[in-house]
């Protein structure tokens, strides 16, 4: 065995076969799987196998995309094919008009990565299907290429052709310990030895946590017991003269496809169960739990319903066996939190149709630094110190019951909440608080008009737009106040904390004492890694603020990037959080609650200070997210209450109104102001995304270089304003441009700007249509909807507001 390598993947399953063949790919050859007993005897080996090209984002349809046409190349190798039933198609059910506006989105979408799906209605699904039922059924979701392959062959493939470029595999080794050296590079310990590494790689499926421990890292993954049955011969099968297509019912929570002349029937009960919580037998392996049929009734009598033929056949065999779920579901594929060299792709629920993908975007990361697509949406790092073992079960056990019931914009599911808040969270909820959920956190969306108040979940403008358009109005008027609680905050201090700043800004970041900017920092690849708010405080140190979800993302790159420099690095996230008063009588409330000089001379745009709210101690930014005056009031979380009085008690007096993040968004579509991770991701950089004038290149900065050869090339896309033409629902992110019946672009966010009363949406689209004046149309829901780009900001674009 091998006592040097660059990589240790650990694991061998489909995950561990599929990033150490994608390393090969990218050119490291010399890399290591090591497997504590054979590959596939962990979760793969009894997977149902299915391989669809359905996802609910344009990153999960690309991987699914690359493992569709990897497989597809396996199962043609003259040497060593793979069995895999490529292209019987498949249908996702639905028997409501959400549910299918949400498959012609997801339709839509699709479409921008090269994948048609296809809308039907329940006679053509019951054509497709014939063994189905169209009772309660509306219509469903055609995906043309769905199939299943064979879980052994699969791994065994790819770990032959990384056996072939250079890599080598190691079964019967149990890892027992993992060393990080000084250098960051790690040492392997095994039953059979040591290997030394530069990068390690946790793909260790139900077994996760073990390896987690090794590192001394917990990752929110647990296991939820799955049944699954294969059926006798069914006699429409034989008689169809085709393959049965996929089948996947929301409606009665279930799945099958053709196994022989058969069918292979999954179930998502509701009275489903996790597994291994309180630890996993040594003994485990290529194993299954004890059958409960008892446990799937109610699903299988939703399934003899909409397939009447299941009830005259009989069942050849029973399989118990393990699902690894995280908290939303998606898996974690990239860098572990707080890690230097050390990766993790688990939480893999679809892991054999998805994993080729997977393995792909993981080995780009581990060499180049980032992969083709922005990964955010499997970045382990979206979920941080919230995310225990309890709440991931309690996750787990809701995604499991919802399996093939996607989320509708806005619509929060309950479990495990609440898990992260305020002092202020009980007092909002009082205040009619309809809570969204950022990182954990527990923010108010908008407030109630009644307590009986409710929305319905679909893809149009709901019932809370005239709530929102209400909150927007007062803020635009008199005087709104928000509480904006998790907001990423990092303390960095040291006698070179500007000149490391500098450094990883690609614009100007202000020295000066007071001030507070505006920068952006790019990758290794010159694209967009974060967006910052560089507030130089009165005492000397420097707050770094960024987006709420980017807590961990931001604070690894800077801490990967701080080496070199005489800078302290301290999160303050959790300790303080922010009080946004915005509107034009801001600062007639600000007089009344503070003794400083809130005077436009005094305190101008983007300055900060120290001072006092009523009785408690604050940052205050002269810094607008709506586009109005305002000012950001950072309170420490055992003094929010007594800031909140002060701010709401004086506020009476001018028409203060309390507004929530729906209204923020409608007000920042209003501006030009960007989302991160929505609208600024790592595929672009800042001349694609418009922020030409954050970037000067007369200074180094983390990816200047390769930002100066991108330049070179010429733009790929342009980031625009869009207003449409559609009054009834916005443009959801994903959406396709269309022009001439081909796609040119995609829909980053969309919502409805009260101010200036549009339909607003951004969009990446083709440089040479991007001009002013240029119609697209936007396919929203199936309908071609007309959207013209238009200069962005259309609400006071000269900023003559924030200013005061």
């Amino acid at each position: 065995m091998k006592t040097q390598t660059r990589a240790v993947v650990i694991g061998g399953g489909i995950a561990g076969c599929s990033t150490l063949y994608h390393l090969t790919q990218e050119g490291w050859t010399d890399v290591v799987l090591v497997e504590r007993d054979e590959l596939t005897s962990g979760t793969t080996w009894h997977s149902a196998a299915q391989v669809t090209n359905f996802g609910m984002n344009q990153t999960m349809v690309g991987l699914k995309t690359h493992s569709i046409n990897l497989y597809q190349e396996l199962r043609d190798d003259p040497d060593y094919p793979v069995q895999y039933n490529h292209g019987d198609g498949g249908i996702r059910l639905a028997n409501t008009e959400a549910q299918m506006d949400g498959y012609r989105h997801f339709a839509s979408m699709a479409r921008g990565m090269g994948v048609e799906f296809e809308i039907l209605d329940a006679a053509e699904c019951a054509r497709r299907h014939p063994l189905i039922s169209t009772e309660n059924l509306l219509g469903g979701l055609w995906d043309g290429n769905d199939g299943d392959i064979d879980p052994a062959s699969l791994c065994q493939a790819l770990a032959r052709r990384a056996r072939k470029a250079g890599a080598e595999v190691y079964r019967q080794t149990n890892v027992t310990g993992l060393t990080q050296l000084k250098d960051d590079s790690w040492i392997v310990h095994t039953c059979k030895g040591d290997i030394a590494c530069e990068v390690v790689i946790n793909a260790c499926g139900y077994r996760v946590n073990e390896v987690g421990a090794m590192m001394g890292v917990h990752h929110p993954v647990t296991s939820m017991e799955h049944q699954y049955f294969v059926t006798d011969e069914i006699p429409g099968i034989a008689a169809a003269g085709h393959r049965m297509p996929l089948l996947r019912c929301p409606i009665s929570d279930y799945y099958c496809r053709q196994e022989k002349n058969g069918l292979l029937l999954g179930f998502y009960e509701q009275d489903c169960k996790t597994w291994g919580m309180d630890g996993i037998s040594p003994d485990f392996s290529n194993d299954l739990c004890p059958d409960d049929l008892d446990r799937v009734t109610d699903v299988l009598e939703g399934a003899f319903e909409r397939m009447p033929a299941l009830m005259e056949v009989g069942i050849k065999n029973v399989v118990n066996g393990l699902i690894t779920y995280t908290i939303d579901g998606a898996p974690l594929v990239g860098p572990i939190p707080g890690k230097r060299n050390a990766f993790c792709i688990i939480g893999l629920r679809a892991g054999l149709g998805e994993g080729g993908g997977h393995g792909w975007l993981l080995a780009q990361q581990i060499v180049h630094g980032e992969a083709c697509y922005d990964t955010w949406v499997i970045d382990p790092r979206r979920f941080t110190g919230h995310a225990n073992v309890e709440l991931t079960a309690l996750k787990a056990i809701e995604d499991y019951q919802n399996e093939f019931r996607f989320h509708f914009p806005h619509e929060h599911r309950p479990a495990g909440r609440p898990i992260k808040t305020t002092p202020l969270t009980p007092i909002m909820a009082a205040e009619g608080a309809e809570f969204t959920v950022v990182n954990g956190w527990e923010r108010a969306e908008y407030f109630k008009p009644t307590p009986d108040f409710d929305v319905t979940h679909g893809f149009h403008f709901d019932e809370a737009f005239d709530v929102v358009a209400g909150e927007v109005g007062a803020v635009q008027n008199a005087v709104g106040l928000a509480e904006v609680n998790g907001f990423n905050r990092i303390e960095i201090t040291g006698p070179e904390t500007h000149k490391f700043l500098d450094h990883m800004v690609c614009g100007r970041a202000t020295a000066k004492p007071g001030r507070v900017g505006l920068g952006y920092l790019l990758n290794d690849h010159g694209c967009i890694k974060a967006e910052a708010t560089v507030a130089n405080l009165p005492d000397g140190s420097v707050w770094y603020g960024s987006a709420a979800a980017s807590e961990w993302h931001d604070m690894d790159w800077l801490a990967q990037h701080s080496d070199g420099f005489d800078v302290s690095l301290r999160s303050l996230t959790n300790d303080w959080t922010i009080l946004v008063l915005a509107g034009p009588k801001a600062r007639d409330v600000m007089r009344a609650v503070s003794r400083d000089d809130w005077s436009k001379a005094a305190f101008p745009w983007l300055s900060v200070r120290h001072a006092f709210i009523g009785v408690a101690p604050a940052v205050v930014m002269s810094v607008s997210f709506s586009g109005e005056l305002a000012y950001e009031i950072h309170v420490p979380n055992n003094q929010l209450y007594a800031a909140y009085l002060a701010l709401k008690g004086a506020g009476a007096d001018h028409g203060l109104r309390l507004f929530g993040a729906r209204a923020v968004e409608a007000m920042r579509m209003e501006k030009g102001f960007l989302h991160w991770k929505a609208d600024l991701i790592t595929e672009f950089d800042p001349f694609e995304t418009g922020l030409d004038r954050f970037v000067k290149l007369d200074k180094d900065f983390v990816g200047k270089e390769a930002l100066l050869a991108r330049q070179k090339s010429g733009l790929t896309r342009k980031l625009v304003s869009l207003h449409l033409s559609e009054t009834n629902a916005p443009a959801h992110g994903g959406a396709s441009l269309m022009r001439d019946g081909t796609v040119v672009g995609t829909v980053t966010s969309g919502d409805w700007g009260h101010r200036v009363g549009m339909n607003l949406a951004y969009a990446f689209v083709r440089p040479e249509l991007a001009a002013v004046s240029t119609v697209h149309e936007i396919d929203i829901l199936g309908k071609l909807v007309s959207a013209t780009v238009i200069d962005p900001a259309p609400y006071d674009p000269q900023m003559t507001l924030p200013r005061g």
